[in-house]
């Protein structure tokens, strides 16, 4: 059962992400990361956030990329929440493939 600490700072740190992303995804110009959603541990330590990619074929790709870089984003996250946390969870980023399960199942029962 999460409580409402974690998911007030599960919506901020969504909200920061979200941000964070889009500014590093308009450089690139192709490809667009949301953040689907962002599980904070009881402890807040560790935040798990879920990212939707668009185009999905590079999703796998986006992703390590996005792993490779968790402390860059870490302390650009820190930067925006620093007067709101006292120490920023260390962050794991994994793939949302729900619009892709989605999209699966309308077309199976389109066919």
């Amino acid at each position: 059962m999460e409580s409402t600490r974690q998911a007030k700072i599960s919506r901020l740190l969504q909200k920061e992400l979200s941000e964070i992303f889009r500014r590093e995804t308009a450089k690139l110009g192709n490809v667009m990361v949301s953040v689907s959603s962002v599980k904070v541990s009881p402890d807040l330590s560790v935040a798990k956030a879920y990212l939707s990619v668009f185009p999905s074929e590079q999703a796998p790709e986006v992703i390590e990329n996005i792993n490779a870089q968790a402390k860059t984003v870490r302390y650009e996250l820190a930067q925006k929440v620093r007067f709101q946390l006292r120490r920023c969870p260390e962050l794991q980023f994994y793939l949302d493939d729900s619009i892709d399960y989605l999209e699966n199942i309308d077309k199976l029962l389109n066919s």
